[in-house]
């Protein structure tokens, strides 16, 4: 008899889950589990939580949608607390299972636990699945990834390489092995303080209120999401409506559900693909596959370069930069002074979110026009994005600094044309109470 725990990481879901699914079809027990890492409560050297209020809320909602799935099958979802590196050891070895299955994910940290599981002789089975393209599919090695995004792009489309077709859920799980002992060993061990992620004030101004059903965590309102945007027609308007900075509706609003695993992006693409047919193709469409393959981009460049990337240098050969920690203070507040940057960053501590046009005209303000350390504005990010993706996240932070692979080192936005582009009347402004 084979029993396997499967660690639930950035993959919340049951559907289109290749990593759980090969454990399904390996074992005749199987206990999924999710580990609440300390790491993610500690302070960062920037003087903040690495994880804020509006994550760990999000993060529950998405918790309390997959056990509920897991229950509705038959099995169910153990939760522990304390280091993974502690906890799945002691886990696995308490209900007998032979190994861990999860997915793959190719960011230094994450590596780390992994790397010291089966140094603690665990045997630890990795499925990469988190993006659009399945790296073997490409027409290069990851060694050979190109540096150009461009680049990239055209060769993945000359190619004509596409995501393989997305996995259904599955209709029936393995029986959970005796937990009894597992219960006894959960007694007294440490629990989130519930009071840290419910005194968190609902904002009508959110560009993302994941307060209300609609956009509630989860894979079945992620599901839910993507079939009422297919539904509206909303990807045919995406192109012209992308660089919006308030509402639900200027962008797709994928992000958040992506960044869990609520949703796949190979989903996304597949259901794309029916909408094309059906109601046409556009740039709008275009556009979303384009987004897509920024996303996966920046996972390429994790397989590339690894802990480079983490560098204060990033893979520049420049100094490390300045931090000056009133400024940022004041820019993490939205006290800058400059009225669309402080817009934004009141939207982003009150929301959780921010749109993709703020998110670069806020990091190049605190990178270029207050020499900052980018590394500080990617920590706050981290800490506040509803949406936040390790990979996502470092690989635009190295990007607006000119540290990262774009030939053209480094994107200045000027905070008073992009308001004049993109505010013109300063509703924006007015919404966050900077005007």
């Amino acid at each position: 008899m084979s029993t396997i725990v499967y660690w639930f990481r950035n993959d919340l879901r049951l559907a289109d889950n290749v990593a759980f699914a090969k454990a399904c079809q390996s074992a005749t027990r199987l206990l999924p589990v999710y580990c609440h890492d300390p790491a993610q409560d500690v302070q960062q050297p920037w003087g903040f939580a690495r994880t804020g209020a509006h994550r760990k809320r999000w993060l529950n909602a998405h918790l309390r949608d997959i056990t509920n799935q897991l229950k509705a099958l038959g099995s169910d979802l153990v939760e522990l607390h304390g280091h993974p590196i502690e906890q799945l050891p002691m886990l696995a070895k308490v209900v007998g299972a032979g190994a861990i299955v999860c997915e793959e994910i190719a960011a230094p940290e994450e590596q780390a636990q992994v790397a010291a599981l089966r140094g603690a002789a665990v045997q630890v089975d990795t499925v990469w699945q988190s993006s659009m393209l399945h790296p073997d599919d490409l027409p290069f090695s990851p060694t050979e990834l190109p540096d150009v995004f461009s680049t990239f792009r055209n060769l993945v489309e000359h190619e004509s390489i596409l995501p393989r077709a997305p996995l259904a859920a599955p209709s029936k799980l393995p029986p959970l092995p005796d937990l009894t002992q597992v219960y006894r060993q959960l007694q007294g061990s440490e629990t989130q303080d519930s009071q840290t992620i419910t005194n968190i004030t609902a904002d009508a101004r959110s560009s993302f209120p994941y307060y209300l059903p609609a956009l509630a965590g989860g894979e079945g309102a992620a599901n839910a999401h993507l079939a009422n945007y297919l539904a509206r027609k909303l990807p045919h308007s995406y192109k012209a409506t992308r660089n919006g900075l308030t509402g639900v509706d200027y962008s797709s609003k994928f992000s958040p559900w992506l960044a869990t695993g609520a949703i796949s992006a190979r989903q996304i693409y597949s259901e794309l693909k029916r909408f094309e047919t059906d109601e046409g193709a556009n740039e709008g469409t275009y556009w979303l596959w384009f987004e897509l393959l920024w996303r996966d981009y920046f996972r390429c460049l994790h397989l590339k370069y690894g802990r480079q990337l983490y560098r204060a240098g990033g893979l520049s050969v420049q100094a490390v930069p300045a931090h000056d920690a009133d400024k940022f203070q004041r820019w993490c507040r939205g006290e800058t002074g400059q009225p669309l940057v402080d817009a934004g960053m009141r939207e982003l501590a009150a929301t959780g979110y921010l749109s993709n046009r703020m998110r670069q005209i806020v990091a190049s303000y605190l990178i270029h026009d207050l020499s900052g350390d980018w590394r500080a504005g990617a920590a706050w990010f981290e800490s506040q994005l509803l949406d936040f993706d390790v990979y996502s996240n470092q690989g635009n932070w190295l990007y607006i600094a000119g540290r990262g692979t774009d030939p053209r080192g480094g994107r200045r936005f000027n905070p008073v044309k992009q308001a004049q582009d993109h505010d013109p009347d300063g509703e924006y402004q007015r919404l966050w109470g900077v005007v």
